[in-house]
């Protein structure tokens, strides 16, 4: 299949090859893993998954940090841009990651792998480019390149955090709207994403038994762990949509700069509080 760097019309909302959006997507990557526990889930047999992908692996923080702890595993990335492979593979190879692999792939359109090739096919956080009318294609595709017996999992959250800050609330119901305009939402009311309820019937609807959720939260509030990392990674989040808020006519550049000066000022206050919630889903594919 054909692997440009960037499908025909790009429906990720901040620009993929941005070098700024890597180093925000590594930070989230690594405070996502750490919040999760691991990788994987620990109920998960570990002994029975030998190779894994990784949907839309951006920097391919996930597929590095289990191919480190299981030496023994197979790990593929995938990822239409092509700037976010070339730094895995280097970052693999600087690491001497011999069982991390990666491609460039559009997930938008069929998956150049045969039937039955993964133990396990991860995706996580890939709402920032998915249209609601292509999830079901995607699902049926991952299943198809799932072994019987094997697990997909899906890991999404609904909003941006829930915090007392009215800056970074605003923003969400602008970036909300956005994105239902956009046709990448699942809300009728633009409060929220509405993804995470949609998991479970995904999984369902691509053949999956054994279907199972759990919620996770980080708590990024001053004076918390998460603070700092959080901090930064807002800060680059809302620069870099600024031209998709834009260009969806959701807001005036004058308007999100303000919004933007107000949220890091009420980030850096001593009562500020903040956590983000989301939740991760997978499923057994039948035999």
């Amino acid at each position: 299949m054909p692997t440009d760097d960037r499908p025909e019309e790009n429906t990720y909302i901040i620009d993929a090859g941005d070098a700024a959006e890597m180093a925000r997507l590594l930070d989230q990557d690594r405070i996502f893993t750490e919040s999760m526990g691991g990788a994987l889930p620990e109920e998960l047999d570990l002994a029975n998954i030998h190779d894994v992908l990784d949907i839309a692996c951006g920097p391919g923080g996930w597929v590095r940090d289990l191919a480190r702890a299981n030496p023994g595993m197979q790990l593929t990335g995938v990822d239409v841009s092509k700037l976010m492979i070339d730094f895995a593979r280097a970052e693999a190879r600087v690491q001497w990651l011999n069982n991390a692999h990666f491609r460039v792939m559009d997930v938008l359109k069929p998956l150049d792998f045969p039937d039955g090739s993964f133990d396990v096919v991860n995706a996580r956080a890939i709402i920032g480019f998915m249209p609601t009318t292509a999830w079901s294609r995607l699902m049926r595709e991952c299943a198809r390149i799932t072994r019987p017996g094997g697990i997909l999992r899906l890991t999404e959250f609904d909003t941006y955090g829930t915090t007392n800050s009215f800056a970074l609330e605003k923003l969400n119901t602008i970036g909300f709207r956005a994105f239902r305009l956009k046709g990448q939402s699942f809300s009728q009311d633009d409060r929220s994403l509405g993804i995470t309820p949609m998991l479970g019937r995904f999984l369902l609807d691509a053949g999956c038994i054994n279907v199972k959720m759990k919620a996770y939260v980080i708590d990024f509030s001053a004076g918390t762990e998460a603070h700092e990392s959080m901090y930064q990674n807002t800060q680059f989040a809302i620069k870099l949509s600024q031209p998709f808020l834009i260009k969806m006519k959701v807001a005036t550049q004058e308007e999100l700069d303000g919004l933007y000066e107000q949220a890091l000022m009420e980030m850096m206050r001593e009562d500020f509080r903040g956590l983000w919630y989301y939740l991760s889903a997978w499923g057994e594919k039948v035999g």
